[in-house]
């Protein structure tokens, strides 16, 4: 199990105080696990003020302290070693940062510390992998900053390789888009000025290798949700997807005329920039995609504050928070998570459940399959199902908790057949599956702990399902008969037959 956090920081902050945009997350160690209590994020765009003399000019040092001043009230109070704030590319360059520093210590009661640029990809990959599924494999990171671009190969929660290129969004917006105006040849000078800063790195990245490449940071996110609305991707980056976006970019030709769905008007004036700049990484790295994530460098400095660093699935982590939090008897949970993987293994063959993904998906559903009854037994399922696809699971995907929600409604009562097949199409048939098993160990374990459950014989069909108990096992306990006859006129109105004997 991770680290807790010293009981004396209940509540802990991360202020990344980034070239483009300043950010801070507050956040409530509980039960071993970071839950977000407050996200702020303000445009200041501190690259956009250093000069040919590199110094930090006054105008963007108000900007980023005025921010400061407002982040200053929700961290009021909190001990020292409670707030960790980093600096990043424009303090790392600014001579005078140490002007700067010393106003925002004195606004913020905190040190702030400037990172190298591998310390912030290390963090940054920190961070990252704590949004993500614990999945085997090297994974490549890159995170598209205001002055810096960083690269990061690791596997789990170690960093393997990190590598900081000084190329930025809005260090190149100032360098090659500064009047606003977006030509094709301006275009083309920011993608080779990209492609000579990734000489220095790409080699080193190619030679460790990688199996998934996931991107960080709102430049990123930016393109992803530009190509999503138009409907290039499912909010995925691909090489297609760069070359429609970049040939609309530069159709506009102008940077306080762009407005694309998906991308939020503080971020359309340094669009061109970002562009050019993940062209480049995709040529010089021969990507195909690349996946866009929540996690960035301010949750790797909280998970770094607490030292996270034993390997474990963030998922895991969320699951048993969410139970925690919630009350569940731990002890039903159990006995219902155990017969259910015990039934999966039965049938797995037939009902072609044979993918870990389902297991780990039954397994998960078990477990927090009465989570609503924090809230009132009335329709608890209900309540469970939209306290599960609407907490902040750590690990999971949009769709895999929308999946894990579905199964927690289904449980019990009617099943929504048709929000399976409307929602999940592909899946939606092992999702059924996966709910008639859940609801079948629910059912055995309906007179809770004082009941032994014999050893069953479960027999699939496409469409049915038979389970064998020992001679006369139902007639001694016709709670349990009745209901399974129940259960069965229930699974009839999803077109599947369940017998009994």
């Amino acid at each position: 199990m991770p680290n807790s956090a010293p009981k004396h920081f209940p509540i802990i902050a991360a202020i990344d105080l980034g070239s483009n945009s300043f950010h801070m997350v507050l956040a409530k160690t509980d039960q071993r696990e970071i839950r977000i209590l407050e996200r702020m994020g303000e445009r200041v765009q501190l690259a956009a003020g250093i000069n040919d003399q590199l110094e930090l000019q006054a105008d963007a040092m108000e900007r980023g302290l005025a921010c400061l001043r407002r982040f200053a009230q929700l961290i009021h109070g909190l001990p020292q070693g409670a707030v960790r704030i980093v600096g990043t590319s424009s303090l790392r360059v600014a001579h005078n940062r140490n002007t700067f520093i010393q106003h925002a210590e004195a606004i913020l009661g905190h040190d702030v510390d400037v990172i190298s640029g591998r310390e912030e990809a290390r963090l940054i990959y920190l961070g990252v992998s704590h949004s993500l599924a614990d999945t085997p494999g090297k994974r490549l990171v890159v995170d598209i900053g205001g002055g810096s671009t960083e690269f990061i190969i690791g596997q789990q929660f170690e960093s393997q390789l990190r590598g900081s290129l000084q190329m930025g969004c809005v260090s190149f917006t100032q360098r090659f888009f500064k009047d606003g105006k977006v030509t094709t040849a301006r275009y083309a000078q920011a993608y080779t000025a990209a492609r000579l800063e990734l000489m220095e790195l790409e080699q080193s990245l190619r030679r460790l290798g990688w199996n998934d490449t996931v991107g960080a940071s709102g430049t990123i996110r930016s393109i992803g949700q530009a190509l999503g609305a138009a409907g290039q991707t499912n909010g995925e980056i691909t090489s297609a997807g760069l070359t429609w976006l970049k040939n609309e970019v530069i159709k506009v030709g102008d940077i306080s005329k762009i407005d694309m769905p998906g991308v939020k008007p503080e971020r359309s004036a340094i669009l061109p920039a970002g562009l050019a700049i993940m062209e480049a990484i995709f040529d010089a790295l021969e990507l195909k995609h690349m996946t866009p994530c929540d996690g960035a460098l301010r949750e790797g400095v909280l998970y770094d504050l607490l030292g996270r660093h034993q390997h474990e699935d963030v998922r895991e982590r969320s699951i048993q928070s969410l139970m925690e939090r919630s009350h569940v008897d731990v002890e039903h949970a159990h006995r219902v998570e155990c017969n259910a993987l015990q039934a999966l293994e039965q049938v797995a063959d037939t009902w072609q459940l044979k993918d870990e993904w389902y297991s780990d998906l039954l397994s998960w559903a078990a477990r927090v399959h009465e989570v609503g009854l924090d809230i009132a037994h009335y329709h608890f399922h209900k309540h469970g199902a939209y306290l599960v696809e609407h907490s902040d699971l750590a690990g999971f995907s949009r769709q895999e908790q929308q999946m894990l929600a579905l199964l927690v409604r289904g449980h019990r009562r009617n099943i929504p057949k048709d929000r399976f097949f409307n929602e999940f199409a592909e899946d939606a048939q092992a999702l059924l599956r996966l709910c008639i098993l859940l609801r079948f160990s629910i059912l055995l374990h309906h007179i809770r702990g004082s009941q032994e459950i014999p050893e069953l014989e479960l027999t699939a069909k496409e469409s049915s399902l038979h389970i064998r108990f020992p001679k006369d096992w139902l007639k001694n306990n016709p709670l349990t008969a009745a209901d399974f006859e129940k259960e069965a006129s229930w699974l009839e109105r999803i077109n599947y037959t369940l017998t009994a004997e």
